[in-house]
Parts: C-alpha cells; sequence; structure tokens
C-alpha cells in the first residue's frame, strides 16, 4: 500500500512540473483581485507575463465585481499589455497542455482516493469503534517539512505528523493582506489549542513567490507550526485541490486525507474561522460535520 501512494505521487510530481510562466486571461486577472492583490500589483504582473484574452461586456463586469479600478480596466481594453496573435495561439496551445496534465493529475487522484478508502475501510475492520489508522498524509509529507526555530527555518523531524489525527492545511501568502489580518488569530488559537491536543497540527501551505518571503512571512508571525518546504511544494500541489479560490483558507482533513471542514462551502467562501469552530467541536468530542458536496 505504502510503494503504491509515494507512486502515485511521484507520477502527481511529474504531471504538475513547474511551467513556463503564460500570458494572462481576464479569469486570471479576477482570482488575482479576489485573491488580495492590488490593482498595483496585477499591473505589474501584467508588464511580464501580458494579456492574452479579450475583454468584453461581461469580463469587464466580473472584474470590477473582483475590485479591478478604471485605470485596470482602460489598460486591459486599449491593449497596453496585450500580446501578437502568434503568442496568443502558443499560449493557448500550453494551456491546452496544461489542462491535459491535470486530467491526467485528477485521474492519478482518483486512485489515491480508492486507496484511502481501502485503508480506511480496513482499519474499521481492525475492531468496532476503533479509530482509522491510516497515515497518508504523514507518509506523502514525510521529509518534506520545516517549522520555524530560534528564528530560523529548520527542518522538522521525518515523524512529525506520525501521531496526528487532525490536520489543518493553511493555505495563506505574505503578499495577501486579508492573510496577515488573520494568521495573528490562528497564531493565537494554535498555541492556545495545539498543547492540550497533540493529535491536532496545523501545516502551512504557502502561496508566497519566493522561499525569501515565505520565511519572512514565518518569521515575522512567529508560526509556530509546520509547513511545507517552498522547494517541495509544487511537488505537494495535489493537496491544493481543497485550497478553494482566494487565501486565506483553511482546509481540516484527518490523518488520511478526508476533508472534515473547508473555508468554502461548495464555491461559497465562508471564511476560516468557520473551520476553527468545526474543529473546537471535533475536539469537543462531537460529531465532524458534513462537508458540502464540491469540497
Amino acid at each position: 500500500m505504502r510503494r503504491a501512494l509515494i507512486s502515485i505521487f511521484l507520477l502527481a510530481f511529474v504531471l504538475c512540473a513547474e511551467a513556463k510562466q503564460l500570458p494572462l486571461t481576464a479569469k486570471d486577472v479576477g482570482l488575482m483581485l479576489r485573491s488580495g492583490y492590488s490593482n498595483p500589483s496585477v499591473m505589474r504582473e501584467l508588464s511580464t507575463r501580458h494579456f492574452a484574452d479579450t475583454l468584453d461586456a461581461t469580463k469587464e463586469t466580473t472584474l470590477i465585481q473582483a475590485g479591478a479600478t478604471s485605470e485596470l480596466i482602460r489598460a486591459l481594453k486599449d491593449g497596453s499589455y496585450s500580446v501578437s496573435p502568434e503568442e496568443i495561439a502558443r499560449a493557448k496551445e500550453e494551456l491546452a497542455a496544461q489542462a491535459k496534465r491535470k486530467a491526467l493529475e485528477a485521474e492519478e487522484q482518483k486512485k489515491f482516493d480508492t486507496l484511502r478508502q481501502a485503508q480506511e475501510a480496513r482499519s474499521r475492520g481492525v475492531g468496532q469503534g476503533q479509530a482509522p489508522s491510516g497515515d497518508a498524509i504523514s507518509q506523502f509529507l514525510k521529509g518534506d517539512l520545516v517549522r520555524f526555530h530560534h528564528g530560523s527555518i529548520v527542518r522538522a523531524e521525518e515523524d512529525a505528523l506520525a501521531q496526528k489525527k487532525l490536520l489543518a492545511f493553511y493555505f495563506s501568502a505574505e503578499w495577501c493582506q486579508p492573510c496577515r489580518k488573520f494568521t495573528p488569530q490562528l497564531v493565537e488559537y494554535y498555541n492556545r489549542v495545539a498543547p492540550q491536543h497533540p493529535e491536532f497540527e496545523i501545516i502551512f501551505y504557502s502561496f508566497d513567490k519566493s522561499p525569501f518571503a515565505m520565511e519572512k512571512y514565518m518569521r515575522e508571525q512567529n508560526m509556530p507550526w509546520l509547513a511545507i518546504d517552498f522547494e517541495k511544494l509544487r511537488e505537494k500541489e495535489v493537496i491544493r485541490k481543497n485550497a478553494g479560490n482566494g487565501i486565506p483558507s483553511l482546509v481540516l482533513v484527518d490523518a488520511t486525507g478526508k476533508v472534515l471542514s473547508s473555508s468554502y462551502v461548495g464555491t461559497q467562501y465562508v471564511g476560516p474561522a468557520k473551520v476553527l469552530s468545526d474543529l473546537d467541536a471535533i475536539l469537543a468530542g462531537n460529531a465532524a460535520p458534513q462537508v458540502a458536496a464540491g469540497r
């Protein structure tokens, strides 16, 4: 079972190998704005990657609702960031190739889910009422975790997740203002709750743009929890499937990877505080909440 899990995740890593930066579309710009990017930041990104889309009335309305300023809309409409038709064609080809890779990754994720379910079924068969003993997350992240310790980022112990039953993935970034507002609240929660519940852990999945930015964020916020090594994030990209379209996002899973609570209910963002409320209920001995379909 363990060798099969490792093989699947190795294939997922190959499929998620880093691709070149593609020109942005109107959808990309909207996602950036909703994720916390400022209009100047989006325009800086556009100056590097350019814009390979047309802006019709529907797209313009969507961008305005996401927070686009008149200056940004005007720049997109007048072609300030546009690329040539040949570059647009190449970008479309690459997007099609990426879609194909994602479809293959989704197929591998189904295989993983099948293995996880089989593992859970075996665990339930050990004895009536016994908790599942699956450790898929622990094995997947073994050796790839770091933590902030005495002013430096150091490698975490290989068995750091071995006894953990409740894992909250925290999707966040230093550049995200809502994240910087929420992170101190999460630090306070962790420092208060984690010592009383050794079965619980938070794992930071950085959306930062460089290892320096991630380390700066962890240091400034004095993050007490584990984090996935920045250099390993691409390899662990399958974890992002439950992150949703914006950050900060918190996703609570059990040791097998089963989602127990999320910052998203379907496509609606309800925020990380909802996950902490669900976690409090679970730690108090109440049943895990039902996760809405699609998450």
